[in-house]
């Protein structure tokens, strides 16, 4: 069983993480200061599912590994559908 951890915004993301999961939290990062958001305050979540992680920020954002291609996709909070 793997447990997961947190992590502030400009902290050392955990260094057992996929190559590309540290690239998306970084790409994440860099949007929030080149869009000037004080997310100094903000932390990561990692948690573990079916042995692949999930990393949440505070505000909503989501980066999850493909199971197929190892690819790491960053979900923004407002990209999910609309619900009327």
């Amino acid at each position: 069983m793997q447990l997961g951890t947190r992590w502030t915004v400009g902290s050392a993301a955990p260094a057992s993480l996929p190559a590309p999961v540290l690239g998306a939290v970084a790409q994440v990062e860099r949007e929030l200061a080149d869009e000037g958001v004080d997310a100094s305050s903000w932390r990561w979540t990692l948690t573990y599912l079916e042995h692949r992680p999930v990393v949440e920020l505070d505000d909503g954002t989501v980066i999850r590994v493909d199971a197929v291609t190892g690819e790491a996709h960053v979900h923004a909070p407002d990209d999910a559908p609309d619900e009327d």
